[in-house]
């Protein structure tokens, strides 16, 4: 019940604006924290991880135990990312002009979108919705059902601080090392189950090459639903990219005859991660009423 009431909530209303989210408010709070807390060394990052989310799930756990069930289901609604995930996407691919669909790409990659083309933005979009396929809907899912409403909103905070610190840069460098790494392990095994719904649902099982492939990624998780998504829905994904003025080599991800990301093809990518979701939430439900 708690599930479908916060999916119902999700299909409705979608995310609050950014300013209101609860999201936004932990990561002020974690901003605010690493103003006090930072060091350029791992410790200091494992200091302020464990502090940043130990008050924030206190503070959940809390409301959890006074306003029960109705607590529980805006936790779960509020976990879950997967309206505003197919917006931006559809706001991408259906662009009239190059200009408005570079500018809509701009809002959901950290990519140099200035000089790309049709297809490299296609192709850009479906790699971002095949990656937060998982981080934003399976997921949570994931973790809700192994944990309950408190593991889908403590995995959203593990996931919004890798977002915040996991980087390799200057400053994140040692301080991040703590938020990327948990956000590795808590989405191990989401990134692998997105992939096989990719693959049941779309036009491929070929499971070894993509293992093979997504072992290329430089995410050990990432590359997984993106390499599943190429095969399943028969469109090359991949490719270098440019970043912060700096090519990102990358290979091309998909069988080896797959179809160039024109308009068809990516509504038909955009299809098969519905439809994957959609077997996502019918597995999640069984496996709660079983269990």
């Amino acid at each position: 019940m708690i599930l479908l009431l916060a999916l119902g909530l999700e299909w409705l209303i979608g995310d609050p604006s950014n300013r209101w989210h609860p999201v936004a408010w932990f990561g002020r709070w974690a901003s605010w924290c690493e103003s006090f807390l930072y060091g350029k060394n791992r410790r200091a990052g494992v200091i302020a991880w464990c502090f940043v989310v130990g008050i924030a799930f206190g503070t959940l756990g809390l409301g959890h135990a006074v306003f029960g069930w109705i607590f529980d289901v805006l936790l779960v609604w509020l976990s879950i990312g997967w309206k505003s995930l197919f917006e931006h996407v559809k706001m991408v691919l259906g662009a009239k002009t190059v200009k408005e669909a570079r500018e809509a790409l701009a809002l959901i990659v950290s990519r140099d979108v200035t000089n790309m083309k049709r297809e490299d933005i296609r192709r850009s979009a479906l790699e971002s919705l095949a990656e937060n396929a998982s981080d934003a809907v399976l997921a949570p899912l994931f973790w809700f059902v192994l944990l309950g409403p408190l593991g889908a909103a403590l995995y959203r905070m593990v996931n919004t601080l890798d977002a915040m610190w996991g980087y390799r840069d200057h400053r994140y460098q040692h301080f991040g090392w703590c938020a990327a790494k948990v956000d590795d392990v808590v989405n191990y095994l989401p990134a692998r189950i997105t992939a096989r719904l990719f693959l049941w649902v779309g036009e491929s099982t070929d499971w070894q090459q993509v293992k093979s492939q997504a072992e290329t990624h430089a995410s050990p998780n990432a590359g997984w639903p993106e390499v599943a998504l190429a095969y399943a829905a028969d469109v090359k994904l991949g490719g270098s990219v440019l970043r912060d003025g700096n090519v990102d080599e990358r290979p091309y991800y998909g069988a080896e005859d797959a179809r160039d990301v024109d308009e068809i093809a990516a509504n038909e990518a955009l299809h098969t991660v519905h439809s994957s979701l959609i077997l996502a939430v019918v597995i999640a439900l069984g496996v709660n009423l079983v269990f």
